[in-house]
């Protein structure tokens, strides 16, 4: 295994510990959701500074951090000043305050910490491996990629802003601009970065390391995206099922005529 992931592993759990102290001080975990951006920039930073430098590496640099920062931004805009998530309440209410402070680091926390690490792994293959001075064909693929995943995953999350806003939209479903090609635009878009990230990874010839990639993507649709939010989506908004019925769930697509 190499130092420097050692190294970044150690400093994710060290952040991943110090961000716990915190959320007990404040009693809300809901902090923890809105560094995760954030930690992906701390980590990839660590690793960019920590070799040499070169064209690709660059690149995703400012890749990693344009994402991850309006990541962190976003959801902290939208959870600042407001209660802890209902998951963590709901949590809080099942083991109780006295033991949810110490369960949270081990249930959140170090969790949040081991998956980050493996996530990860596409952004330590560019730094450890990139070594050309030039690009390659799957580095463009890569970006182009990325650009397509950033532009569904900001633009999703901008329409859904607005849409909330309007108060006439409360218990309707959105299906207009990219909500109208897939039910989940931003999760998309999300797998869709990291996928960009990927590529740029196979393209420096590291290939298991593009694993994260494929645990992200994972995550996304199979565990705490898609899935749990359609369960809960179909039970608040009964136009929902008949969303389902016309657009794509996950890749974008042409809705059906019903």
């Amino acid at each position: 295994m190499s130092p420097l992931y050692l190294k970044g592993l150690l400093l994710i759990f060290s952040l991943m510990t110090t961000l716990w102290v915190i959320s007990v001080i404040l009693k809300n975990v809901s902090i923890v959701d809105m560094f995760w951006g954030m930690g992906f920039v701390i980590v990839n930073t660590f690793y960019f500074l920590n070799t040499e430098t070169t064209l690709s590496k660059i690149i995703l640099f400012i890749l990693v951090t344009l994402w991850g920062l309006r990541l962190s931004i976003y959801l902290a805009w939208r959870n600042i000043g407001k209660p802890e998530d209902f998951r963590y309440q709901e949590f809080r209410k099942k083991y109780g305050d006295k033991n949810y402070w110490w369960i949270s680091y081990f249930q959140t926390f170090l969790l949040q910490g081991i998956l980050m690490g493996i996530i990860s792994l596409p952004l330590l293959g560019v730094n450890l491996y990139a070594t050309s001075k030039s690009l390659t064909v799957l580095d463009y693929l890569g970006i182009v990629i990325w650009i397509i995943g950033f532009v569904f995953e900001a633009g999703g999350d901008m329409q859904l802003v607005r849409f909330k806003k309007d108060k006439s939209n409360k218990g309707k479903v959105l299906d207009k601009g990219f909500w109208r090609y897939t039910r989940h635009p931003n999760y998309f878009g999300d797998a869709a970065v990291w996928w960009g990230f990927g590529l740029l990874c196979l393209s420096v010839g590291s290939y298991w390391l593009v694993a994260g990639s494929v645990i992200m993507t994972l995550l996304i649709i199979k565990v705490s995206g898609v899935v749990l939010l359609e369960k809960t989506l179909k039970d608040q908004k009964p136009e929902y099922r008949d969303y389902i019925q016309k657009t794509s769930s996950f890749l974008p697509w042409f809705p059906k005529n019903l």
